[in-house]
């Protein structure tokens, strides 16, 4: 097994240790990338001298990764892959759902998950929008739907036209900016923004994603709205036509909205359900199981009525409305959570407003707009006891969690693709094999000579190679949702901040009890990962180093 494994290379490359503390540990041929052998400590930053016996540095270089390679593929036999279960739910925080009395929902991507037959729809509408109406060259009518372009989460700066990748940190992943449907060189990149990959906070984005001059696209309805925004640009560069950036940008948003506000989008889901409804069955299980355990349910979406309500019959039956005890339609999140000004209106059975005063909120009912602050005042459903799941991180779930202590629920549809990747062994191979070639480039840089140094440069090629590698098992463009080469995406940063739960669809409730409780598991900072393989297999456990250290304390 692969915990075996582990253990057994802990045993080979960890220290003993005794009584009087940490122990300088002199380094083994059965121990690779630990160093050549000697005895005593030797400062991580000094140039290494030759390898004891007469070997080459190169050579002692290359022995190192011959070894290291054996290590890697032993401590992954075949069992370990598959270990992650893509039906699973993942916690960020503890949780336990015995304390969690009433679950609220939003409706399109959480309650109604769609198939992805419907971006194309929404792209070619939205392009024949831009052609007819904003009288857009008729050359864009052209360009198809492309839905291995564009992942969730990219940023898009809209006075340079570049769609981007951004990680948690600011810096722009390079090899994932486009302009158009065309790769912008690392140097260009790196050139328009003053020399550095990195974007300031006051140009990244607001509180909902939207800086001056860059947004983010969060939600799953913008992949068509990045596939044409690219598409148009891709026409304006290849023919020398002349465009304002910020023009252009707005006039392909409004399109998309167009499609939205028009009710196109409704219309064709509305004609054929069973084609663009999945999961509608596991809809309704969830939400009679959470009703059956005495558990008291809301929604509250931005849809229109008539909409949700056609979706919800087909999913859960005619009498869906008795499962919830209050139902919100075109809520106008995320202002919803924040503006105190709009009151609720009551809709009849026909969708007309009613004018009267609402002065509690009525099961059976529909209610229209009204703001969380009311919400609270008429349900008094606060704080932990309150989950909400949505999919639109800013939209759905910051502010409840950051502003008023409800737990939240992220719905993220790519994470069960991802997990395949993920399981997959060529994948588990590539990272495991990447992380162990790291932990040797750190280790061995100290190895300074003509020959060691053409060493290490073949090794950073390599370790380059693997990361293209294995982020293109994801996306040729653009790689995982979740990561840049090594660190946390941008979009990854705010899933962790907003959200106590995420998971593929509403259905992964389906595999836990009620009252089951969510640990997360101890994610190691940097100083606290013994475990991680490179600083296993090179030898940063046995902290040789503490000895000649002793005088800065």
């Amino acid at each position: 097994m692969a915990g075996v494994g582990l253990r057994a290379a802990a045993r080979r490359c960890l220290p003993r240790r005794d009584h009087g503390g940490p122990r300088a540990a002199s380094s083994s041929p059965s121990c690779p990338g630990c160093g050549p052998p000697g005895p005593g400590a030797h400062c991580p930053g000094a140039p290494r001298s030759a390898p004891a016996g007469g070997a080459e540095p190169s050579a002692h270089l290359w022995a190192r990764y011959q070894d290291m390679r054996r290590l890697v593929h032993d401590l992954l036999p075949p069992e370990v892959c598959s270990l992650l279960n893509p039906a699973a739910i993942y916690a960020n925080n503890e949780i336990s759902l015995r304390d969690v009395e009433v679950y609220g929902f939003d409706y399109d991507y959480t309650l109604a998950q769609y198939a992805d037959t419907l971006h194309p729809e929404i792209f070619t509408a939205a392009r024949d929008i831009l052609i007819e109406h904003y009288k857009y060259p008729e050359g864009i009518r052209k360009y198809d739907y492309n839905p291995s372009f564009a992942i969730r989460g990219l940023h898009y700066d809209i006075q340079k036209s570049l769609l981007m990748k951004i990680d948690a940190f600011h810096y722009v992943q390079l090899g994932t900016a486009y302009r158009g449907l065309q790769p912008v060189p690392d140097e260009e990149v790196i050139d328009l923004y003053g020399g550095t990959q990195h974007i300031p906070l006051y140009q990244m984005s607001g509180f909902y994603g939207k800086g001056p001059s860059i947004k983010q696209f969060m939600d799953i309805f913008s992949l068509p709205e990045m596939a044409l925004l690219s598409c148009v640009v891709d026409h304006f560069l290849g023919h020398g036509l002349e465009f304002d950036q910020a023009h252009l940008y707005k006039d392909v948003t409004d399109a998309i909205r167009d499609v939205h506000v028009k009710g196109l989008m409704y219309q064709w889901i509305e004609r054929d359900m069973e084609k663009y409804i999945l999961r509608g069955d596991e809809t309704f299980a969830v939400l009679s199981r959470l009703v059956a355990h005495g558990k008291q349910l809301f929604l509250i979406t931005n849809s229109p009525f008539s909409f949700v309500d056609k979706g919800m019959r087909h999913m859960v039956g005619a009498d869906w409305r008795q499962l919830f005890d209050v139902v919100i339609v075109q809520a106008d999140k995320p202002s919803f959570f924040t503006d105190r000004r709009k009151p609720f209106r009551k809709l009849d059975e026909k969708g007309s407003l009613h004018w009267d005063r609402i002065t509690r909120l009525e099961k059976g009912k529909i209610y229209r707009q009204g703001n969380l602050f009311d919400f609270l005042r008429l349900t008094e459903w606060r704080g932990p006891r309150v989950l909400y799941f949505g999919d639109h991180l800013y939209s759905d779930l910051a502010d409840l969690m950051l502003r008023h202590g409800w737990r939240t629920g992220a719905i993220i549809p790519e994470l069960e693709r991802e997990i395949r990747i993920i399981n997959t062994e060529q994948y588990m191979h590539s990272l495991t094999w990447q992380q162990a070639l790291t932990g040797l480039l750190e280790r061995m840089q100290t190895y300074q000579d003509a020959e060691s140094r053409q060493v290490l440069a073949a090794w950073m090629k390599e370790r380059q190679e693997l990361r293209c590698i294995t982020k293109a098992l994801f996306n040729a463009q653009f790689g995982s949702i979740f990561r840049t080469f090594h660190n946390p995406t941008y979009f990854s940063r705010r899933l962790v901040r907003f959200s106590d739960l995420y998971m593929a669809s509403l259905s992964c409730l389906l595999n836990y009890r009620v009252d089951f409780t969510f640990y997360p598991r101890r994610t190691p900072l940097q100083h606290e990962a013994p475990l991680w393989m490179d600083q296993l297999c090179t030898g940063c456990m046995k902290t040789p180093f503490l000895g000649d250290m002793a005088h800065i304390r």
